[in-house]
């Protein structure tokens, strides 16, 4: 096993984790602020751990641009940074020339920022797993399942299906 971490930001930290605590072969997600040398010095992202042997940082990237708005510079960007945060030189590199080729499956230019890693603050726990902990949440319901609905579709094969499955479908009510 070849563990790797990368960091992504884009959207509510909520979301981000969810989505990729629902991949096959993440091993964890840490939730909270992520800082750079870039204005803002924090902004909400996750920090990705996984098996590099089983799932690739360009399935990771692409996946990552596909689920917030990676083409949208709108005016919760200061706290919703979008962007790909490495923790070595070779993985900054090779995540500039993945966003490079992923660039023409869009239709809008992406805003999201290749950065080095400075620092990361944990959010508090009571929002750590946020979606896995009780995901009929209004925000929940509105925002996560369908960005997980997304993942089944289209990246089924990346997917722990068993898990969003059982996160998605309606909990039974007892009479």
């Amino acid at each position: 096993m070849g563990i790797a971490k990368i960091g992504l930001g884009g959207g509510c930290h909520w979301c981000t984790e969810a989505v990729f605590s629902s991949l096959k072969d993440v091993i964890q997600v840490e939730q909270g602020f992520i800082g750079s040398k870039e204005k803002p010095p924090f902004s909400e992202a996750v920090i990705v751990h996984y098996d590099k042997t089983k799932i690739s940082l360009k399935d990771l990237i692409e996946i990552h641009l596909y689920t917030h708005k990676s083409s949208s510079n709108h005016s919760m960007r200061n706290k919703y940074r979008s962007a790909i945060y490495t923790f070595n030189a070779e993985d900054f590199k090779k995540s500039n020339d993945i966003l490079e080729g992923l660039k023409k499956e869009f239709t809008n230019d992406l805003i999201t920022q290749v950065l080095h890693f400075e620092s990361f603050k944990p959010s508090e726990e009571q929002f750590q797993d946020y979606y896995y902990t009780d995901s009929e949440k209004p925000f929940c319901t509105t925002y996560i399942v369908p960005k997980l609905s997304f993942l089944m579709k289209k990246y089924v094969k990346l997917t722990n299906i068993e898990k969003v499955k059982t996160s998605i479908v309606p909990k039974a009510t007892s009479e």
